[in-house]
Parts: C-alpha cells; structure tokens; sequence
C-alpha cells in the first residue's frame, strides 16, 4: 500500500471518530475506571526529518584525491505510525505500534564528474512506556520511552557505485526511543494526541542516526460502557369507568393533580462495587425497580445526591460521591427520563447518618439518595 493510500485511510477513519464522538463532547466524565484500565488505537500522521552522519560516504566520495564539487541531502518526509495500546492506570500506559518515517536521501558529485545518490527508508515496531500527567480534566502532559526494531532499506546508485560494497543495503536494528507530548480529551473515548519522538537508527552502510518525527494523531479508546436501550416513562392511562345502567347519569369527579415527593436512599455496596462509580447489574436492577414505581408520576425534578464514609480524604471522597451521582444520573437518563430535569450532588463525607467509628456504622454512610417530585392524577 503506498503512502497515499495510507493518509487517505486515516484521514477516513479520523473523520468517522471525530463525527461519532462529536454529540458526546459535553458530556460528564462518569466512567473513569474504565478508562483508567481500557484497550485503545490509535493513528498519526506527521513531519519526520533525519540527521544521519554521511561522513563516511564523504571519505569514500573524495578517496583517490577526488574532492567534493555538491553534497545535496532530503531530510524532511511525510511519516505515519499505528498503534494499540493497554491503559494501566490513570497515569501509566504500554502502547506496541508500527511506524513508517519515510525515505532520506542525498545527491553527491565530485570534481572528477563522478555521483552517488543514496536514499533510505526506516519502517518498523515499537514498544513505549507511556506516562500521563493529568493537568485538568481533559489536557494531560504525555511522555515515553521505549525500543524500536526498524528496517532499513537503503539503494545507491551513479558512477561511484565504488564507494559503497552493496548498491542495495537492508539491516534491522533494535534502538532506542524517547517522545513527549500534549493529549486534549474530545470525550472519555476519544482524545488528540500532538508528540515529537526522537528514534534512533542505522541506515544500513554503518552509519548511525537518528529522526524526529512531529506528529498529530486521535487515539480511541475500545469497549465504552454502553447506555441500555431507553425505555420512556409515561403515565398510566387510567381504566375507564364501568357504567351502569341507573335512572340518572353520575359523572365521576374529574382528576385533580397533587404534588408528590418520594426519596429513596440505596446503599452504595447494592449499586457499585467498592470504591468504584460504575453501576453494578444489580445495582440497575434497583433502579429499575424504583422507575416502575413511578410509573403513572408526572416527574418534575430528580436529584441524585451521592455520600460517602470517613474513610479517605476529604477531596477524595467529594469526587467519588459526585462521581456516583452522575452514574446514577447517567442509568436514570438511559431509561428515557429527560436529563434536564435530573440534579446532582455529591456530599462527600459530610452528612452521615451514623457513626463512622464502627464498620456498620460506615455502611450505613456509603449511599446513594434519588428523590422524586412530581405529581399524580387522583379522583375526589
């Protein structure tokens, strides 16, 4: 496949992340053990640019008191990489990909009207170390290390052909790497990542080298946790009325709608596991359950406030119960109730309802509370 066909591919696989992920750009972070731990692609496109040492072809080129009349070289090459990569936490990554930098020549003639033209190209495999500083929510400083394993096909022709022992050089090498870079997070599944990396190579003839390669590239992480299938809320159409026959016609008294309030706390052990936000299966059971109860309600407001033990600090404990609210807020909405009208809150440690000081005690405090209010019809 040439080059071409590899940057309209990417360019066609980009486009495609960048519009499926483009409705979900406001949306809250709200599954971030998945992905702290997530598989993920990625593919880039970028300027390479080599700085091999030519000094020995100089000494072949000028041997036989020949002297150097030009010494032309390209150093500069579109290049590409893929890769796939394992997110060990939130600060760690291991990513394995293939590169592609391009092809590097140079156009030599000497006094005695004699040339070479060289030119090489690197492909090959690496393996990173990828570590990530979180600067905000979205933005994070990214910086690797690793080896590379790169091919180096190298062909020389003109009428010095005597300076090289081989017109058509290849050799594999495994080198080192080093890069560091921004990533701006799109959403939880999909980020751009803008790096410079440094590989180290041989260029087939015994000459070392290295190139740098400037790159943008969209990385997409794999298996999001998927919203269940919407289910609408709507009101239960009321029997109709049996009739029987009388001497006069009495008219039921028309529906009156009243405010109705209900608040439901949920141990945080029935709907996440420990130290976690992602709702369990049973956990969605229960407020499944909660959602059939209300069936018949005309919801006007929901709030789902999360709490926490004492356990931890403060600042820990604030995100993780607001990070329980929002999943608990994200289920409710998959359900089909209008996110609009659904608040969070997150508590934190700050409201227990029982002594932190004993385990039960702390059970207790690890909640999740949904109220409802709205209205119902009922008859006089």
């Amino acid at each position: 496949m040439t080059l071409a066909k590899h940057i309209g591919a990417l360019s066609v696989i980009g486009c495609a992340l960048l519009a499926s992920q483009a409705a979900r750009a406001d949306e809250p972070f709200v599954n971030p053990e998945w992905a702290n731990s997530a598989w993920y692609i990625g593919a880039g496109l970028g300027q390479s640019r080599a700085n091999i040492d030519n000094e020995r072809l100089t000494r072949s080129l000028t041997a036989n008191g020949a002297s150097l009349s030009s010494f032309k070289v390209d150093e500069r090459e579109l290049a590409y990489k893929l890769y796939v990569g394992k997110q060990l936490n939130r600060y760690f990554a291991l990513e394995a990909g293939f590169f592609d930098l391009g092809k590097f020549g140079f156009d030599a003639t000497t006094s005695q009207n004699g040339r070479l033209v060289g030119e090489a190209g690197f492909r090959g495999v690496n393996m990173d170390l990828v570590g990530q500083l979180p600067l905000s929510e979205r933005f994070s400083v990214l910086g690797r290390v690793g080896m590379n394993y790169a091919k180096a096909s190298t062909h020389f022709s003109g009428n010095r052909l005597f300076a090289v022992t081989n017109p058509n050089p290849s050799e594999r090498k495994l080198n080192a790497k080093a890069g560091l870079g921004l990533e701006y997070k799109f959403s939880e599944a999909l980020a751009l990542r803008a790096e410079v990396e440094r590989y180290r190579v041989n260029d087939a003839v015994g000459n070392r080298g290295d190139v740098d390669l400037a790159s943008v590239s969209l990385v997409y992480k794999l298996g999001r946790p998927a919203a269940s299938r919407p289910v609408p809320v709507t009101p239960v159409a009321p029997a109709a009325p049996s009739v029987t026959p009388a001497p006069a016609i009495v008219q039921p008294a028309p529906a009156a709608p009243v405010l109705v309030s209900e608040k439901v706390s949920f141990a945080a052990e029935a709907l996440f596991d420990f130290d976690k936000s992602v709702v369990k299966p049973a956990g969605k059971a229960a407020l499944d359950d909660l959602l059939g109860k209300l069936q018949g309600m005309n919801t006007e407001v929901m709030v789902t406030v999360g709490h926490t033990d004492s356990v931890g600090s403060d600042a820990y404990n604030q995100k993780l119960s607001m990070r329980r609210a929002e999943a608990v807020k994200a289920y409710i909405a998959s359900k089909g109730v209008d996110s609009a009208r659904i608040y969070t809150e997150g508590k934190g440690e700050s409201q227990p309802v029982a002594d932190n000081n004993s385990a039960e005690g702390r059970a207790k405090n690890r909640r999740v509370t949904v109220e409802v209010v709205g209205t119902r019809s009922v008859n006089k």
